[in-house]
């Protein structure tokens, strides 16, 4: 699948209930916080993921994603740009099914490491944006019926 495919997207939102998220602030003016809690408010189980938070959005906070004790299902990037790429190399080692680095995030080359490895991969997208967008052409359907 190729990167930001509309099928992967809807295949991550629906399959990936689980969340790593590196770099999640408990700063709340912080978009990785927001974002996570509009996540967590839909019912995904976010894991925060920052060396400097013991606890975030009421879940434990790991240092890496190496530290994190489950099989990873997706890992949202809140990371800048030149640091992605050792985020999705950790990715792949951990067995993770997708990787979503957020609006802003670019790394062609981490991006295609992590579809060549048979990851799921979006990037500069936003995941509560997307996920708004795919429940209103939900209801939008639910509604023509």
């Amino acid at each position: 699948m190729e990167i930001n495919s509309p099928k992967g997207i809807k295949r991550i939102l629906s399959d990936c209930k689980t969340i790593a998220v590196v770099g999640l602030s408990s700063n709340t003016w912080r978009a990785s916080n927001s974002v996570s809690a509009y996540m967590q408010s839909k019912g995904y189980r976010i894991i925060p993921v920052n060396p400097n938070e013991t606890e975030v959005l009421e879940e434990k906070a790991y240092a890496s994603l190496a530290e994190v004790p489950e099989q990873l299902q997706l890992v949202n990037v809140f990371r800048r740009s030149e640091e992605a790429g050792a985020v999705v190399d950790e990715a792949i080692r951990a067995g993770a099914k997708a990787v979503w680095l957020q609006e802003g995030v670019i790394d062609q080359a981490a991006a295609k490491r992590a579809l060549d490895a048979g990851l799921l991969v979006v990037m500069d997208r936003c995941i509560l944006k997307e996920h708004a967008r795919m429940q209103r052409a939900l209801r939008n359907v639910e509604t023509d019926d």
